[in-house]
């Protein structure tokens, strides 16, 4: 429809509405035939430019009949049944179940027409949970990024290796050429072919520098090792042939990789140490920390790796000869969306002060030393590396039976080190102590046995367990919970039965059995406390009682709402039950002969 004749269609409308029924449909038909088509086509379009009133917002929206308090207790008891990986044990409907059955929550409502007690149901509860945002798929949400700029270029550079899935040198005859990596030979339910081209297969590292998106590519055999990444970072450093074409080159202030044991290796560590620069490890499972290599690594694919198809290449260094030349046609031309110039137009602009020229890639070599290894921590907090023993016991957080990366100190002679996290993620080597031994093999600070006694610091794990022991036996010290446990004390008090929500259900819907007579077995009840009956409670006990007497419960609930609305004791039950039934406004019918 064009302007002008919604112009006209909204005059017919607006005089239309001022019609009654039978003059409203002769001018329709009037104005159908003057403009040339149906009357219920005139209808159609006059629907579609009509306004329509918005619909009138409930009065209750935004109001739940769960409470915040029991939402979060249901909340609380889903995410504790959860795996860690995320996968959901607990359904909603078994959460409620038996948290209304250990007294926990009510999750009911009183129906004001009837006056019944009616559970929520399931729909009910996840939406509020919802409400509440305190639903687990809103809980699960990954924490809100934030936005990292750069100062300058060779401010900090991104590094990634990744398998090269597309191509691998068979290295079978004098066939030496890349080939496709055919999936009917290599797709996951075939491992033993995989392993047999397990050294032949092309690893690809790629990085990037954050402020201008330059990348760089290189490929290798061997997968993800220290020695590859040492060489690759190497390589990005060094001056490349024609610096007029590829001008990238230089020490970063800081490099950011992902936790892998190459990536934490000492070789790639202790050069970077050398150089001065620091290496930023991301915390694992954070990918979009170091999203721009992950683009990077994308683009290498697609406009580069994807035109290997159609050539033939002999060997590796072909490979990445070939890969120089797309680095230099793509940073050199290709426009980047941020800034609005090619890569190398944009790195091009680095300052010579920001310039830090690197040392011959020999010298850089020769600075990177062995990778670290793995040492499993003893009974006694040491580790053994290198054929000695060190003790970690100052390391923060550390248990018996984990697993440390060490590596060698390269300022104490016979030293180490161990690799250990701070709260922001990044990694600090830690110096730890050699330990001495005596003529007779025992350690040179042991305590003298018969003579004197050294206590030792609970690790994390030593003191969290013994946290867990006060708070499961209700107990203040150790000593207690330990006599508590020696008289067969059930845990947490008894509070909570977690299968009483299936005896329940069991003795509701038990209809199909005959009942049986039976004798029943005496036992002893001890009230800790008088109970405190709430609304919903009270609802179901006075109820039939009122009902029974020939009472109007409609009007007693609303009395009831107003007169109790934080509940009453359960021993003052009668006096509100006597209040109900001789108030003035309730009706009391009572049958029988005068």
């Amino acid at each position: 429809m064009n302007p002008a004749l919604n112009e006209r269609l909204t005059a017919v409308a607006t005089h239309a509405d001022t019609l009654g029924r039978g003059d409203k449909s002769a001018y329709l038909k009037q104005q159908a035939a003057e403009l040339g088509m149906s009357l219920a086509t005139l209808y159609r379009k006059l629907e579609a430019v009509a306004v329509k009133p918005s619909r009138k917002r409930r009065s209750d929206a935004g109001r739940s009949e769960l409470s915040l308090d029991e939402a979060k207790l249901i909340s609380s008891a889903l995410m504790e049944a959860m795996r860690r990986n995320g996968k959901r044990l607990m359904a909603v409907r078994q959460a409620v179940e038996m948290l209304r059955a250990n007294g926990k929550i009510e999750a009911a409502r009183i129906d004001e027409e009837t006056g019944e007690v009616l559970p929520l149901s399931e729909s009910t509860i996840i939406r509020a949970l919802r409400e509440y945002r305190l639903h687990p798929d809103q809980l699960l949400q990954p924490d809100p990024m934030n936005r990292m700029k750069s100062e300058h270029p060779n401010h900090c550079w991104q590094i990634d290796p990744s398998l090269c899935v597309l191509y691998y040198l068979p290295r079978q005859g004098k066939d030496t050429g890349l080939r496709v990596m055919k999936e009917e030979e290599f797709y996951k339910n075939k491992p033993k072919n995989v392993v047999k081209i397990e050294q032949d297969r092309v690893w690809r590292y790629t990085g990037t520098d954050h402020a201008s998106g330059a990348i760089v590519a290189r490929y290798y055999f061997g997968g993800e090792t220290s020695a590859n990444l040492c060489d690759f970072f190497i390589y990005m450093m060094q001056a490349k042939e024609d610096i007029g074409k590829d001008p990238f080159r230089g020490v970063p202030r800081m490099v950011m990789l992902d936790p892998g044991s190459a990536n934490t290796s000492a070789a790639f560590k202790n050069l970077c140490k050398s150089l001065d620069v620091h290496v930023q490890i991301n915390k694992p499972g954070n990918p979009r920390a170091k999203g721009q290599v992950e683009k990077g690594n994308d683009i290498v694919e697609t406009a580069f790796e994807s035109g290997l198809r159609f050539t033939e290449v002999a060997d590796i260094d072909q490979l990445n000869a070939m890969a120089e030349r797309w680095m230099r046609y793509y940073n050199g031309t290709q426009i980047h969306s941020r800034h609005g110039l090619t890569r190398y137009q944009a790195w091009n602009r680095i300052k010579a002060e920001q310039l830090v020229l690197p040392p011959p890639a020999e010298y850089c070599r020769e600075l990177a030393l062995s990778a670290p290894k793995e040492a499993k921590v003893s009974s006694d907090l040491e580790i053994r590396f290198g054929g000695r023993y060190y003790s970690v016991k100052d390391i923060r957080g550390v248990l018996v039976g984990q697993k440390l990366l060490v590596a060698k100190n390269p300022w104490e002679t016979d030293g180490a080190r161990v690799a250990t996290y701070d709260a922001d993620g990044n990694e600090i080597w830690q110096a730890v102590p050699q330990i001495e031994f005596d003529e007779m093999g025992f350690r040179a600070d042991a305590a003298v046995i018969g003579a004197e006694y050294k206590g030792r610091i609970d690790t994390v794990a030593q003191q969290h367990a013994k946290e867990l022991d006060k708070l499961a036996m209700g107990a203040d010290t150790l000593e207690e919970a330990a006599a508590k446990r020696k008289g067969k004390a059930v845990p947490f008090n008894g509070e909570i039965d977690p299968y009483k929500h299936q005896e329940d259900t069991l003795a509701a819907r038990n209809t199909l059995y005959l009942p049986k007579q039976g004798t029943q077995m005496e036992y002893n009840r001890m009230e800790v406390a008088e109970q405190v009956l709430s609304k919903v409670e009270m609802a179901k006990l006075l109820k039939p009682r009122i009902e029974a007497a020939g009472g109007d419960w409609k009007q007693a609930v609303r009395m009831l709402q107003t007169a109790y609305p934080q509940g009453i004791e359960a021993s003052r039950l009668d006096e509100a039950f006597d209040k109900l039934m001789n108030a003035g406004r309730l009706k009391i019918h009572r049958t029988g002969s005068l």
